[in-house]
């Protein structure tokens, strides 16, 4: 079984400062390693054995094109103004070739590794990357993270979506409620419901039995994979994660 990859590579809406700090408009095109940002992600799904086609997403495609060599297997086509809009889009789309991979440009540390130990361990309709919190801070103990508290640990997300079936479209509605504080993790955390807040409020709920709730809730199965590797839990958001991504680029972190 292939994935088709899927790549979110648009914009928020208005300015963007922290991709004018680099002499663009967009953030995909960030210098990261020498090489726009949104080409590091890319080359790794090419690179991965469970992956077949990569889909690119962006408001302006035409641009985002310019900085792929030509493979047939990438394809890029227009995004709508927000993530969850796209997305419900992708899986309401009658010619979307199931199941879907999905992480975002911003993934520039993304590696093959990482990649095959998702697929290898990603289950059900819907699963979930995450990287927990003492794993990612005793590699970066002064990494800058959102993070959500669980019984047994605390997880930063790591972009990294598996979406099996087009009933996953029932989870992007429910994100849609909460996407514009989506860094705010008791924000994302209530969506589940009061008993699902209240018990990771007082912590006596695991991080996957809060997910059974919410798959429970919207009829599907729903699981975290929690990645070895602490490096897939640093995306390039500001510049105080594009300087670590450098750092660890270039061997320095």
């Amino acid at each position: 079984m292939k994935y088709t990859a899927v790549v979110l590579a648009g914009s928020r809406p208005g300015r963007d400062p922290f991709a004018e700090q680099f002499g663009t408009d967009l953030k995909a095109l960030i210098p990261v390693g020498g090489e726009p940002m949104v080409r590091r992600p890319v080359q790794t799904l090419l690179a991965a054995e469970d992956v077949g086609d990569v889909i690119v997403l962006s408001q302006e495609p035409e641009r985002i094109a310019e900085v792929f060599p030509a493979d047939p297997r990438v394809s890029l086509r227009k995004s709508d103004a927000t993530i969850a809009a796209t997305m419900l889009a992708l899986c309401l789309d009658k010619s979307t070739q199931w199941p879907l991979l999905v992480t975002t440009a911003d993934h520039a540390l993304l590696d093959v590794e990482t990649v095959d130990e998702f697929c290898a361990y990603a289950e059900g309709d819907i699963s979930i990357a995450v990287v927990e919190r003492a794993n990612l801070l005793k590699r970066f103990p002064d990494a800058t993270r959102t993070w959500v508290k669980f019984r047994g640990g605390a997880y930063t997300g790591a972009n990294l979506f598996a979406l099996r079936n087009p009933k996953a479209a029932a989870a992007i509605e429910l994100w849609r409620s909460v996407e514009n504080e989506r860094k705010k993790g008791w924000r994302v955390v209530s969506l589940l419901g009061p008993f699902v807040l209240i018990g990771t409020l007082l912590r006596f709920l695991t991080i996957d039995a809060a997910l059974r709730h919410v798959g429970r809730k919207i009829g599907l199965s729903v699981t975290a994979v929690r990645l070895s590797n602490p490096v897939a839990g640093v995306d390039v958001d500001k510049a105080s994660d594009h300087a670590l991504a450098e750092a660890i680029i270039a061997g320095r972190a």
